[in-house]
């Protein structure tokens, strides 16, 4: 039985269908490139959803992996482990927190962080000090918590009831959140950069009235940077980059470069409200992971690679204007570092996914935010020469799709 191929009508014979993957099925990968079954090369913009952020196979990471896999694997959260308590500690040095909980995706890090303003409001303030501000659009995972916060209705549909206290502003409406934050208020939660939403960047103005306002109020800011961080904004987390120190700070994605890992990043104050027994995961902290993780940190908060994160910006940019004085197809294009959107014009509003097949008809790998805009995540450190070949074979697409459009 085993020995039967592995095509991808198998996803469609015994997978759960909450996904509708590309029909191509990837088996190899080094650096930016990615080989499929049948041995034709893609070039990778998509990064995993911002996920391998030093490409595919990083030998850093490989050796950091086999190594550990050697050693241990798992022991729970019932004993700590080395690679678990090096990677907090880099952590903590590198950023304003003082301590550090580990689980395995950004939804988990996000449930963690959600529930540590709840308990560090009941443990410190009046019973009904329990709202969370969110804002939209905005997405912070898939658990029944953290869609909700999130507030799509496109997540939330059937999934009722849903968790209440709760409440929706804008994003980057400063007035309205003036407006919605109170004496009830526990936290607010948000993207410096959505992701999911439109690759649209916090406003400094925008971030520095929500913190101030958090500060009076007595709420405790959390900023999700699952997708966001780790270097993809051109800084280590994007909050350096504005110069707003948050409460509680969320990340995953390209933390383990490609292996699940995730951590919620606090201070000492508000961690004490996690006390034993208070919240965990079986997984989380695992050897494996963090083992991964300390070899990705090093290298993505490295001066130099940060700065040629946003060198490679700039290549990203120009080039995506090029391709846009060429076909007039972008309204706007904008990010920060290497997660980049390209929001399409009026006429094709809707149509992001068309791009997707285009692109990888070219052998091309590319993401949307939303059906209006097209989003690159690329390696940290992909080469300059992969990022003209890969916007020459994006121009190709839209080219392409554009003639037959017409």
């Amino acid at each position: 039985m085993n020995s039967l191929p592995v095509t991808r009508d198998l996803f469609d014979a015994f997978m759960v269908p909450n996904y509708a993957p590309a029909a191509i099925m990837p088996v190899r990968g080094e650096g930016s490139r990615l080989w499929d079954q049948d041995g034709r090369e893609f070039l990778d913009f998509a990064g995993g959803i911002a996920v391998t952020g030093l490409g595919h196979a990083h030998p850093k990471l490989v050796t950091a992996l086999t190594e550990q896999a050697q050693k241990l694997w798992h022991v729970s959260n019932v004993l700590t482990n080395e690679p678990a308590l090096k990677l907090a500690r880099q952590l903590c040095e590198l950023t304003f927190a003082e301590r550090v909980f580990f689980a395995n995706s950004g939804a988990e890090a996000n449930e963690a962080a959600l529930k540590l303003a709840r308990k560090y409001s009941a443990d410190h303030f009046a019973p009904d000090k329990r709202e969370i501000i969110a804002f939209t659009p905005s997405f912070h995972g898939r658990t029944l918590f953290t869609v909700t916060v999130g507030g799509q209705p496109k997540y939330t549909e059937g999934f009722e009831p849903l968790p209440p206290g709760i409440t929706h502003v804008p994003f980057n409406d400063l007035a309205a959140f003036t407006a919605a934050i109170s004496d009830r208020t526990c936290a607010v939660i948000l993207e410096p950069v959505l992701g999911e939403s439109g690759v649209i960047s916090a406003t400094p103005e925008f971030l520095q009235g929500v913190r101030e306002l958090c500060g009076r109020r007595q709420a405790l800011l959390i900023f999700d940077e699952v997708q966001c961080g780790n270097g993809r904004s051109g800084q280590l987390y994007a909050y350096m980059a504005y110069g707003v120190i948050p409460d509680i700070l969320t990340t995953a994605k390209g933390l383990g470069g490609g292996f699940p890992i995730s951590a919620m990043l606090t201070t000492t104050s508000i961690a004490a409200s996690l006390n034993v027994g208070t919240h965990g995961t079986t997984y989380g902290g695992n050897p494996l992971g963090c083992a991964v993780a300390n070899a990705a940190l090093a290298i993505f908060s490295d001066p130099d690679v940060l700065a040629g994160v946003r060198r490679k910006h700039e290549l990203f940019m120009a080039g995506l204007s090029r391709i846009n004085q060429r076909f007039n197809i972008f309204r706007d294009v904008r990010g920060m570092g290497l997660l980049l959107g390209c929001e399409l014009i009026d006429a094709w509003r809707g149509r992001s996914r068309d791009f997707i097949k285009a692109a990888l008809d070219e052998g091309l790998l590319i993401l949307v935010a939303g059906p209006d805009v097209i989003r690159l995540a690329p390696s940290l450190i992909i080469p300059d020469d992969l990022i003209e070949a890969g916007l020459n074979r994006f121009e190709q697409a839209i080219a392409r799709l554009l003639s037959t459009a017409a």
